[in-house]
Formats: structure tokens, sequence, C-alpha cells
């Protein structure tokens, strides 16, 4: 057999312009209701030091607007149900708390983007009154909740009613009301909630539109090709989640790895990001947190999620060993703990900004696979000009070894244990 296998080629580079300095960056997700026990923009601003000696670079909020009343989920309710697209919800602060934070991340090199919800509004947002039309109507004509699908398989959204995007109306003003932000605030880009449920034409003229003001950075809430075509920098990489925790809880092996990165069920452009993750609000508040889902695996998988072509993602509290699963419409603060896996995230994302051989798109290097014979083994290597970066990760809890390989040499690695080599002779751990 060969010593690599070449992952399957991909469609032509897509036509976004990515920022220069979203190339080798790292994005990092904040709940600022559950951040700090006071939960306020003013609070968070001084883990700015912090996370920027970890290596994080784009810093993405989840949304700080003002929460629906009308049907409010739990005490809080989500940040999901947006009252008004203009401001500031005042459990966190000021529209001026959040242009500090932005000037703040901007004088120490990290960019900001705050999370968007296009495709729904909560039932008290002043356009459910001005613009009816806006909306979209059951059999009746009445505004209705969220719905998806029927029966035993019916999902209700009670806090929130859905945007018709057949009114240009609606298109105009979404685009003024994103144009606001990017231009008032100088925040710098967008991660756009449930993406692919909003009309692909909207997102390309938004994309223009806000590109106008200043390059942007737009990640959509979706997992399809079509999503980077004039619209989005980065995707989220779903089925890649689902096999991370398949293979963590021994549900799949190392085969069901290597075929979903090599023989992917969609092929995407070239130079589309794709974003790699052990965790995220929603999976954590929804699914597992990371002691549930991956237990004693969680860094050999955090391993591969900063090393495989794509962004990493880290969402806030995980270098704190985040151990629950965060309440969503409840205050339950993050319990930091000293931030036991700081130093290891520090050392990653390191590795992620030094290396050419992990550029993120096209300009990053190929994944090859190699080729061990081993069932729980897992090994790769990307290459770019003279920089070479060789990950191997063993894929079980019991301790595997390797002797004499003709690319790896000599391995012995404990249970979920990992090794990273490169060219200029950096080792991790």
């Amino acid at each position: 057999m060969p010593a690599a296998a070449q992952a399957t080629d991909a469609l032509p580079p897509d036509n976004v312009t990515h920022a220069p300095w979203s190339r080798q960056a790292v994005i990092y997700e904040v709940n600022l209701r559950q951040y700090t026990p006071e939960g306020t923009i003013k609070a968070f601003a001084a883990h700015l030091p912090r996370l920027k000696a970890m290596g994080v670079d784009i810093l993405w909020l989840m949304p700080v607007h003002p929460i629906g009343l009308m049907q409010r989920k739990g005490t809080l309710g989500s940040y999901y149900a947006v009252r008004d697209y203009l401001g500031v919800n005042p459990e966190f602060g000021t529209m001026d708390d959040l242009r500090a934070l932005v000037q703040q991340a901007h004088a120490m090199g990290m960019k900001l983007i705050l999370d968007w919800v296009p495709n729904h509004t909560a039932w008290d947002n002043p356009w459910v009154g001005q613009h009816p039309d806006w909306y979209k109507k059951n059999a009746k004509g009445e505004i209705y909740p969220v719905t998806f699908g029927e029966g035993e398989h019916k999902e209700e959204w009670t806090d929130v009613v859905a945007l018709d995007y057949t009114q240009p109306g609606l298109r105009q003003a979404m685009i003024e009301a994103m144009s606001f932000w990017v231009r008032e605030v100088d925040v710098d880009g967008f991660r756009c909630d449930v993406a692919g449920l909003v009309p692909m034409p909207f997102w390309r003229e938004a994309r223009a539109a806000l590109d106008k003001i200043k390059p942007v950075f737009m990640l959509a809430e979706w997992d399809a090709p079509t999503m980077h075509d004039g619209a989005f920098d980065m995707t989220y990489d779903l089925g890649l989640y689902d096999v991370f925790k398949a293979v963590a809880k021994g549900h799949a092996g190392k085969s069901v790895l290597v075929q979903f990165l090599m023989q992917p069920k969609q092929a995407f452009p070239a130079d589309a990001y794709r974003m790699r993750y052990t965790a995220n609000h929603d999976s954590n508040s929804w699914q597992a947190s990371d002691a549930e889902a991956f237990g004693p695996s969680l860094q050999a998988f955090a391993v591969l999620a900063a090393t495989l072509p794509g962004m990493p993602l880290l969402y806030g509290g995980q270098e704190g060993g985040l151990d629950k699963r965060l309440q969503f419409f409840e205050k339950d603060p993050i319990a930091w703990k000293n931030y036991p896996l700081g130093d290891f995230y520090t050392r990653l994302f390191k590795l992620k900004h030094e290396h050419p051989a992990l550029v993120n798109g096209a300009l990053g290097g190929p994944l090859q696979i190699v080729e061990l014979g081993h069932p729980t083994l897992f090994a790769f290597q990307r290459t770019r000009d003279e920089d070479q970066v060789t990950v191997v990760v063993n894929l079980s809890p019991t301790p595997q070894s390797l002797s004499a390989h003709p690319v790896l040499g000599d391995v012995k690695l404990d249970g979920w244990g990992w090794r990273i080599t490169t060219k200029d002779g950096v080792r991790l751990p």
C-alpha cells in the first residue's frame, strides 16, 4: 500500500475573498450570560488579555440584542428571540460597552463578530406590528410560531416568529440593520443563525453590502457547499463532530473517520473554510457536555479539530474544563477552575499560527492520511512548501504502539494519546 492517501479533490475555489487575517485564525465563542458571575460585557472584557495570550483571533459573541418578553422561555429567555436588531440587551450592558469591547479587541489584534438571527424575531419585535407582511403566515393568515415537521416529529419554537424573505422591504431592512453594526460599532462580521433557512440571494446581497463598508468575516450555521457561493467564509462541519462523538463512545472506529475525511458526502470549494470543534453552545446545552460526549478522549479530538484542514472553534469555558451543560434560559455561570486546559489549547493554537501547513482554506497543506496498518492509530500529514506537520492519535482507551514505521518511526501512545511533530523539530506534547 502507498505510504499516504490523498484526500478527494474538492471543487474549484469559491468566489468569496477571505480577509488575510482569517487565514491562520482560531475562533472563540463567548456566552456572555454565563461567562462571568456578572454576565456583562464589561466583566468579559477583563478576559481579553488571557484570550489573546491563549491564541484567540476571532471572538464570536452570542446574540447581544434585547430579548423578547412575549412567550419568553425560562426566566431570562433565549438570545435568539430578538426584540430589537439595533439594541444591546441591558442584561449585558450598553452600546458604549460593546463599542469599547470592540476597540479593546482590535487594539490587541483580535477581531469580533456578532451572532445574527435573520430567520425569525421575538413576538414583540416592533416589526411584527409595523410590518406584518414581513412575516410568514399560516393557512388562516395569522403570524405563527416557527414550526418544523409534522405529527410526532413536529417542533415549535414558541418564542419566535418566522420572517418572509419574499418581501423586498424585509431584505432591505435586514441588510441595513447588519450594516449598522459594521459601520457604527466596527464589528468584523457575523455568525448567522440557521443560515440555510434564509435564501442565498439575500446572503449574496448582504455580503456585498457589508464588504463595501469594510471586509467582513461571515460564518454560516449550516453545513452545505452552496453557502460559500458569494456569501460565507466558513460553515459548520456538523458531520465531523458527529463522527468524533461516535468514535469517542466506541460506536465507530478509525475506518469511519478515514472514510468521512477521504470520501466526503459533499464536495466543498477548495478555499471554503470548515469549522471544526468539540463543542459549541448548542451541543453543550442540548446534547452533551465535554465530559458526557468525550470524557478522557477530549484532548485527542481537540487535537484533530485544531490540525485537520479547517478553522478550530473553542467554546468559552472549555479551557476551564467545562464539564456540565450550561442552562440556556437561566443564569448558570461557568466555573473556570483556574483554566486547567489553558496551556493545552495555547500550544495547539501556537502551532496553528506558526505553521503554513495549517493555514485555513486552499493555501494550507492538503490532508494526507498516513497508512499504518493499525486498527486504532490514526495519522496524517499536512505539507506546504518546506513546512510539514505530522499528527498521530490513538483512537482507543488502551495504550498502543508501532515500531520503525517509515514515516512515523516508533510510536507509543497512552489511551487517547496523541503526538504532533514538525519538520523544524517541534514535538507535542
